[in-house]
C-alpha cells in the first residue's frame, strides 16, 4: 500500500500537539488529519533485461470482430473476396475452355468417287490463263499438255510435270514463264474422307508445288485445303494447311504429331499465311520420293479436318482394302478442329486441285534463302534440265462418304 496526500484533503497546516495525563505520567497527542490509504496497488517496476513489458488493457478491441474494423479494412476484405471469386469460378471456366476438344466418333465410309487408271485426268479440267498466284508459269491447256508429255495417265499411275524442253535458244523460249499444268476436279465436295496414293512429289529450285482443295470460283469464302505443299528443295518436309475468312483460328487443344507453325487461317493475317502444321522432313521431296512416297488422308466433317501421312509400308490394312477407319489410325499429323471454327460455314464446294507453279508469291518469296542460285525467274527461264524432279505421279484418288 502507498502513501499519498489525498486529494481530497489538501495539505494547509501541520499538525498540533497537546499533553494529557494518564496515571503513568504526561502523554504528548499529535491533532492532524489521517494519513490517506491509497485504493490502486503500485504496479512493481517493469522487469530489466530483454523481455518486453506489456501491461494489459481491460477490454481491448478484437481484430476478429467486424464491429470493430474501420472502412479501410472492409476495403480489403472486399477486395480479396473478389480475388477468391475470379479464381473459384473464372478459372474452372477457363480451364475447361482450354480443355475442349470435339468428339471425332466413329463414322462408316463408302467408295464414293474415285480417280485412277488411264482415265484419270478424264475427271478434270485444266485451269489456263493468268495464275491467281502471280507465278512464272504458263498453264497449258489439255491439248497442249497431251502433245508435250506434261500429263498422261497408265493403268497403275498419273504423272503431272513442268515442262523441260524450252531453252533460252527456243522459240517461244520461257522469258515469260515456264510452261507448267494446273488440273481442277469436276465434282465438287462439302465433306467426306479422301485417300492420296503419292508415288512422287515435285521439288527443285524455283517449283511451288500443290495438292489441295478449293471452290475455285469462291475463295477464300469458301475455303482452301492444303493437303500436300512444299516450295523450292522443300527440305524441311510437307506443309499443311487451311485458309479461311475470319473468325477461323486453332490456339486450341489439338491431338497431332504435326508442328504448329500459325494458328490463325484467316487469310488477310500474315500475308496470308493460313493456319498451316509441318511434317517430319522426310514427308517431302527427295527422301519422301526414295522411300516410294506414300499415302496421304484427309477426313472432312463437322468435328474437323484432320490429315494422316502413311509410309509406303505404313499403310493401313483397311486403305488397302477399300474400307478405310479413321478411327483406328491413331494421332493424325495435323489435326483442325472446330472448337473456334465453323468448319460447315468456312468449307463447301471443294474441287481437288493438282498443279505445280513455279516462282510466284511463296516459292518466289522465300527463294533468296532457300540455298538456290541467282534469283527465281532467271534460274525458272533459263535452266530446263533443272526441273527432272517436278512433277507429281499419284496411283489413285478415292472420295468416301460417310453412311
Amino acid at each position: 500500500m502507498g502513501w499519498e496526500n489525498s486529494q481530497h484533503a489538501p495539505y494547509k497546516a501541520g499538525p498540533t500537539s497537546f499533553q494529557v495525563r494518564d496515571t503513568d505520567g504526561p502523554v504528548e497527542m499529535v491533532s492532524g488529519p489521517p494519513p490517506y490509504y491509497s485504493e490502486e496497488r503500485q504496479m512493481p517496476p517493469p522487469p530489466r533485461g530483454n523481455m518486453a513489458y506489456n501491461a494489459p488493457r481491460p477490454n481491448a478491441p478484437s481484430k476478429w470482430n467486424p464491429k470493430t474494423w474501420r472502412k479501410r479494412t472492409w476495403a480489403i476484405v472486399a477486395v480479396i473476396l473478389a480475388v477468391i471469386i475470379v479464381v473459384c469460378v473464372v478459372a474452372p471456366v477457363e480451364v475447361a475452355k482450354a480443355n475442349r476438344y470435339p468428339d471425332y466418333y466413329r463414322l462408316n465410309y463408302t467408295l464414293a468417287d474415285e480417280y485412277s487408271g488411264t482415265s484419270f485426268f478424264d475427271k478434270f479440267d485444266y485451269f489456263t490463263g493468268y495464275d491467281p498466284a502471280q507465278g512464272f508459269v504458263h498453264y497449258v491447256p489439255k491439248e497442249q499438255a497431251t502433245s508435250l508429255n506434261l500429263t498422261y495417265a497408265t493403268t497403275d499411275s498419273a504423272v503431272l510435270k513442268v515442262d523441260t524442253s524450252v531453252g533460252p535458244g527456243s522459240n517461244p523460249d520461257a522469258s515469260t514463264g515456264r510452261f507448267s499444268v494446273r488440273v481442277e476436279s469436276k465434282a465438287q465436295y462439302d465433306s467426306g474422307l479422301f485417300i492420296f496414293d503419292v508415288k512422287h512429289s515435285p521439288f527443285g529450285c524455283g517449283t511451288w508445288p500443290a495438292l489441295w482443295l478449293v471452290d475455285p470460283n469462291n475463295w477464300p469464302d469458301n475455303g482452301e485445303i492444303d493437303v500436300m505443299e512444299a516450295v523450292n528443295k522443300a527440305s524441311e518436309g510437307n506443309q499443311m494447311t487451311l485458309h479461311t475468312t475470319d473468325s477461323c483460328t486453332m490456339d486450341v487443344k489439338r491431338e497431332m504429331t504435326g508442328a504448329t507453325l500459325t494458328g490463325d487461317c484467316y487469310n488477310a493475317t500474315d500475308n496470308n499465311a493460313g493456319c498451316g502444321v509441318r511434317d517430319e522432313p522426310a514427308s517431302y521431296g527427295a527422301a519422301y520420293n526414295t522411300a516410294q512416297g506414300g499415302v496421304m488422308a484427309m477426313e472432312w466433317r463437322a468435328e474437323g479436318i484432320r490429315l494422316w501421312a502413311f509410309g509406303r509400308d505404313e499403310v493401313p490394312a483397311d486403305v488397302a482394302a477399300q474400307a478405310p477407319d479413321p478411327s483406328a489410325w491413331g494421332e493424325a499429323a495435323a489435326d483442325f478442329p472446330n472448337t473456334d471454327c465453323d468448319i460447315g460455314a468456312h468449307f463447301r464446294n471443294q474441287s481437288i486441285i493438282v498443279n505445280i507453279d513455279l516462282c510466284g508469291q511463296y516459292a518466289g518469296n522465300v527463294y533468296a534463302t532457300s540455298g538456290c542460285p541467282g534469283n527465281c525467274t532467271d534460274y525458272v527461264a533459263n535452266n530446263p534440265d533443272a526441273f527432272a524432279d517436278a512433277f507429281w505421279e499419284f496411283g489413285a484418288f478415292e472420295v468416301y462418304k460417310a453412311t
